[in-house]
C-alpha cells in the first residue's frame, strides 16, 4: 500500500520544487523570445524574469510572491492508496509552513484566511483513472493574476474554428497585461461547460514545444499563437513580439447544440511539478 505518509512527502517535495524551480521548457521559451526580442522595454522585462527565475534557484525561493492556489491532479492506477485526500491536504499544509508559501486560501464571503492554504474543497483535486500500477501527482499552483482573465464561452456550432479563433484574441487583447506575460494559453473546446475549462488548464501540463498528435488542433494552435503575438501586447503588456509563449488545444466531443470553449491563461511562471509513487 502507498501509505499517507508517503503521499504527505511527494506532495511537500512536488509543491516546493514547482514553486522554486521553473519547468527547463519554459525557461528555455522565455531565453529564446529574449534573444528574438528588439523591442528595448520588452528585453528589459524578459530580463528581469530571467534573473528573477535564476535568483528564485540560487536562493531556494519562490519565483513569484504568488505562490498559487493548490491544484492537483490525479492519475490513480491499479494501486492501494491510504487517505490520499488526507495525504495530499497534509502534503500542502507542510509546504505552506516549511516553503513557506503565501496563505493564499479563503473564506470567499467574510475573506476569512486560513493560514494553511487548504480549506472546504481546496486543495482542488482531480482524479483520472487510468491503467497500470501507480500513482502520479502533478501540482499546478495557479496564480490569479492569470486566473482572473480565464474565461468561458458556450459558443454556438455555427461560430466554428473562426468563432474559437475570435474568442481566444477576444479574451486575449481584454486581458492585455493584467496575467503578466508573456503566457501560456490552454484552450479547451468540446463537452460541457466545466469540462471545457477544465480541458483548458490541463493544456497547460504539456510541455512548450509538444505537438499535437491531432493535425488540426496542432494547425490551430500554430495559428492561435501567431495570432496572439500579433497583437504586440508583448511582456508585461509594455510591448514587443512575445504575448504568449505557447497555445495549446485540447478537444473532446460535444453535443450537437453547442461548441463550449474554455480559456486558461497563465502567466510567464508557469509552474508544475509530478511525481510517481508505486506500491512496493
Amino acid at each position: 500500500m502507498i501509505t499517507q505518509k508517503q503521499v504527505e512527502d511527494a506532495m511537500y517535495r512536488i509543491y516546493r520544487d514547482a514553486v522554486i524551480e521553473l519547468p527547463e521548457d519554459v525557461t528555455l521559451a522565455l531565453k529564446m523570445a529574449y534573444e528574438n526580442e528588439d523591442n528595448e522595454t520588452a528585453r528589459l522585462n524578459l530580463g528581469t524574469v530571467l534573473k528573477n527565475i535564476e535568483a528564485a534557484h540560487e536562493n531556494g525561493i519562490p519565483m513569484c510572491q504568488d505562490t498559487g492556489l493548490p491544484i492537483v491532479f490525479v492519475k490513480l492506477g491499479d494501486v492501494q492508496v491510504e487517505n490520499l485526500y488526507q495525504g495530499i491536504m497534509k502534503g500542502v499544509e507542510m509546504a505552506t509552513h516549511e516553503v513557506p508559501l503565501r496563505p493564499n486560501v479563503v473564506d470567499p464571503l467574510t475573506r476569512e484566511n486560513t493560514g494553511t492554504n487548504t480549506g472546504k474543497g481546496i486543495p482542488q483535486v482531480d482524479v483520472e483513472l487510468v491503467d497500470g500500477d501507480y500513482l502520479e501527482l502533478t501540482v499546478f499552483p495557479k496564480g490569479f493574476g492569470s486566473e482572473n482573465n480565464n474565461a468561458l464561452k458556450m459558443g454556438l456550432p455555427g461560430e466554428g474554428v473562426e468563432g474559437i479563433k475570435n474568442f481566444v484574441l477576444e479574451i486575449v487583447q481584454s486581458a492585455g497585461g493584467k496575467p503578466c506575460p508573456p503566457t501560456r494559453i490552454g484552450v479547451g473546446i468540446g463537452g460541457s461547460s466545466d469540462m471545457a475549462l477544465k480541458l483548458a488548464k490541463k493544456a497547460l501540463l504539456r510541455s512548450v514545444k509538444d505537438k499535437n498528435p491531432d493535425e488540426r488542433l496542432s494547425n490551430l494552435e500554430d495559428e492561435l499563437l501567431e495570432a496572439v503575438n500579433a497583437t504586440g501586447i508583448g511582456p508585461m503588456g509594455l510591448g514587443g513580439k512575445t504575448t504568449a509563449l505557447d497555445v495549446k488545444v485540447e478537444m473532446v466531443d460535444t453535443h450537437t447544440a453547442g461548441l463550449p470553449i474554455g480559456i486558461c491563461i497563465q502567466c510567464w511562471a508557469a509552474r508544475h511539478k509530478s511525481i510517481v509513487l508505486r506500491d512496493e
